[in-house]
C-alpha cells in the first residue's frame, strides 16, 4: 500500500559533504541523486550548494541535541475543513436508550451484553458494578493468555472504582449510562501508575506518570477500566511484545491491527467495550475481522492527549463495542476539547430522529458494488437500507492519486520515533522485514520536506473534492477494504462507521463501512443504527468464549 519514495538528493549530498573529501566524487553523487529525484542541476548549482549543505548539517546536529519525546505536540494542526465550510453549531442532539433486562440466572451471560442491558441492570441495582468488574476480570485472567490480546489487567484500580461506583449508586448519585461499566483500553493510553507499552519491547517497562484525557473522561462518567489491551509494536499489525494477538473466531489467525487487543477483548466478552484507535486502518480492520462495530470519528473530535503519537495529523481515538448504539455512547463520552490537544474542537453530537432520516441521501460506490470481488454480504446492504426507506444514490469517489500522499503518514511516524532511528533500538522491534517500522523509518529520511509540504498542500485538494462529494449526498456505503477509501478518509479526516454484516465461506465475520460527512457523526450514527436493528449480525459471538 505505500508507494516508492523519491530519494532527497540534499540529504544525502548532505552525508556525502560530511564523509568524503572528494569534491569530484561528491558532484558525481549529486548528479545521480538529482536523477533520482526528477531533477537536474548545473554544476555551479552544485558547487554553490555545498556550503549550505554543510551548514545544514551542522543544524541538524545541533537539532538532535534537543530532546523531545514523544508526547512533544506538532505546533502545525491538520484543519480538515475547506473555506467556505463551517463547523456545525447548536445544541447535542443525543438521547442514550437503555434496554429494560432481566438479570440471568449466571452472571457470566453478560459478557455479551450491551452497554444499554448493563446500564439498565446496574441503574436499578439488579447487579452491582463489582460483580460486574469481577466477572470480567475472570475472562480476562481465563482468556487474556489464549488471545494474547492483554498486556495490565487493572484489577486493583478496576476493584477500586467499581466499589466506588456503587457507593454512588446506593447514596442516589448515578452519573449516567457508563455508571460501572468495565471496558479495556489499547495500550497506547496512558494511565498513571500502570505501565504504558505501545506493544514494543523498546517501550515494555514504560510508564508514564500521567492519565490520557479519554480515559479521564470515561472515569468521570462512572465507567471502570478492567484491561489495558494489545497493539502491534507502536501501532502496526497484531504482533506485539509478548506475541501475536489472536482472533476469537478462530484462533488459528490474528486480530488485525492496529487496535487488536481491543478488537479480541471485545468480540470475545472480556470487556463490556474497548477503546480503540486509528492512523489508516486500526479502527476498521480489527473491527471486521473480529466482528465487532467500530467508530472511527471526526479527525479532532476527541483529544488525543495522553495517546501514543503515531502521525499528529491522522490519528483519531474512538470506539469498538458490540452495536452502533454503544459506539455511540462512549463518543458522546469522550469527544470534546481538553485545553490541551489543540487539534481538537468542540462539536455538537446532533443524531438525526427517526422521523428526520428520511431526507439523508445515503449514495453507495457503485463501482464498488459491481466489482467482482465484492461480496454478496456488502450488495445485500443496499438493498436493506433500500427497504428501510432510504433513498439510494449510486456514486464513485472522486478521482485522485491518493496513494501518491501515503509518505506523509511515513514521515510523521518516523519524527515520532526518530531517537529509534539514530540510536539503532528500533532493532529491538519484533517485525523487521521491509514492511515494518524500522525500514519505514528510515526510508522516510529520504523524504524531501519540500515534498511533505507539497503533500499536505494536495491533501487540501482531495479535501476540496471530497466536499464536492458530499453537496450531493449526506453518508456513503463502501466495502470496507474497497479501492483507496480507507487511506483517503483517513487524509481527509471523514467519519466512519465499520459493522458486521454477515459471515465468509470460512465462517468469519465480514463488514461494511459507512462514511459520513465531516462533523457529522450523529447522522452517521443514525443510519448505521437503523441497518443494525434490523440485522442479527452483531448479535453473533465466537462459540469458543460464550
Amino acid at each position: 500500500m505505500r508507494t516508492k519514495i523519491k530519494i532527497s538528493f540534499v540529504l544525502v549530498l548532505i552525508i556525502a559533504y560530511s564523509c568524503s573529501s572528494d569534491s569530484d566524487e561528491l558532484k558525481n553523487d549529486a548528479m545521480g541523486m538529482e536523477s533520482l529525484s526528477g531533477l537536474e542541476f548545473t554544476q555551479s548549482e552544485r558547487d554553490s550548494a555545498l556550503e549550505s549543505l554543510a551548514r545544514l548539517k551542522a543544524q541538524y546536529d545541533s537539532l538532535r541535541t534537543i530532546q523531545i519525546s514523544n508526547d512533544i505536540p506538532l505546533p502545525l494542526y491538520f484543519n480538515p475543513l475547506i473555506n467556505g465550510q463551517e463547523i456545525p453549531k447548536g445544541r447535542e442532539k443525543y438521547l442514550f436508550q437503555e434496554f429494560p433486562t432481566k438479570r440471568p440466572d449466571n452472571i457470566e451471560d453478560c459478557a455479551f451484553y450491551t452497554i444499554g442491558q448493563l446500564a439498565h441492570l446496574i441503574r436499578t441495582r439488579q447487579i452491582s458494578s463489582l460483580e460486574l468488574t469481577e466477572m470480567y476480570l475472570s475472562r480476562l485472567e481465563r482468556f487474556g493468555p489464549q488471545l494474547e490480546c492483554v498486556v495490565t489487567v487493572t484489577k486493583e484500580l478496576a476493584i477500586e472504582q467499581a466499589k466506588r461506583a456503587d457507593e454512588a449508586i446506593k447514596n442516589g448519585k448515578y452519573l449516567g449510562p457508563l455508571h460501572g461499566i468495565p471496558y479495556g483500553a489499547k495500550d497506547l493510553l496512558a494511565v498513571e501508575g500502570y505501565k504504558t507499552t505501545w506493544g514494543a519491547m523498546t517501550h515494555k517497562d514504560q510508564f508514564i506518570e500521567s492519565t490520557a484525557t479519554v480515559v479521564k473522561k470515561l472515569e468521570e462518567a462512572g465507567a471502570v477500566l478492567v484491561a489495558k489491551l494489545t497493539l502491534g509494536a507502536l501501532a502496526w499489525g497484531d504482533n506485539w511484545y509478548g506475541g501475536k494477538t489472536r482472533n476469537p473466531w478462530n484462533t488459528e489467525l490474528g486480530s488485525s491491527g492496529s487496535s487488536a487487543g481491543p478488537g479480541s477483548a471485545t468480540s470475545a466478552g472480556l470487556v463490556a467495550f474497548s477503546l480503540g484507535s486509528e492512523t489508516w486502518g486500526s479502527i476498521v480492520s480489527p473491527s471486521t475481522v473480529n466482528g465487532v462495530t467500530g467508530l472511527r470519528p471526526t479527525f479532532g473530535t476527541v483529544s488525543k492527549s495522553g495517546a501514543m503519537a503515531l502521525s499528529w495529523s491522522m490519528d483519531k481515538i474512538g470506539p469498538m463495542c458490540r452495536s452502533v448504539d454503544d459506539c455511540a455512547l462512549v463518543y458522546s463520552i469522550i469527544k470534546g476539547t481538553d485545553g490541551e490537544d489543540h487539534s481538537v474542537v468542540d462539536v455538537p453530537f446532533q443524531v438525526p430522529v427517526k422521523k428526520e432520516l428520511k431526507s439523508l441521501r445515503i449514495g453507495f460506490v457503485a463501482s464498488a458494488f459491481n466489482d467482482s470481488t465484492t461480496s454478496d454480504n456488502d450488495r445485500i446492504v443496499i438493498d436493506r437500507l433500500r427497504e428501510l426507506g432510504f433513498t439510494m444514490v449510486p456514486i464513485e469517489l472522486p478521482e485522485f492519486p491518493t496513494n501518491s500522499l501515503s509518505f506523509l503518514l511515513d514521515v510523521e511516524a518516523a519524527a515520532a520515533f526518530d531517537e529509534l532511528t539514530r540510536s539503532n533500538r528500533d532493532d529491538q522491534l519484533v517485525r523487521q522485514v521491509k514492511r515494518a517500522w524500522p525500514n519505514v523509518f528510515r526510508s522516510a529520511r529520504y523524504v524531501p520536506a519540500v515534498e511533505y509540504v507539497q503533500a499536505n498542500r494536495a491533501r487540501v485538494l482531495l479535501n476540496q473534492k471530497m466536499s464536492s462529494l458530499f453537496e450531493e449526498i449526506d453518508i456513503y456505503l463502501v466495502p470496507s477494504f474497497y479501492g483507496d477509501n480507507l487511506l483517503r478518509t483517513n487524509l481527509t479526516g471523514h467519519p466512519c462507521i465499520v459493522l458486521p454484516n454477515g459471515f465468509d465461506d470460512k465462517g468469519m465475520p465480514t463488514s461494511i463501512s459507512f462514511i459520513g460527512d465531516l462533523y457529522k457523526d450523529g447522522e452517521l450514527v443514525a443510519v448505521a443504527r437503523s441497518y443494525q436493528r434490523g440485522t442479527g449480525w452483531h448479535k453473533r459471538y465466537p462459540p469458543k468464549f460464550q
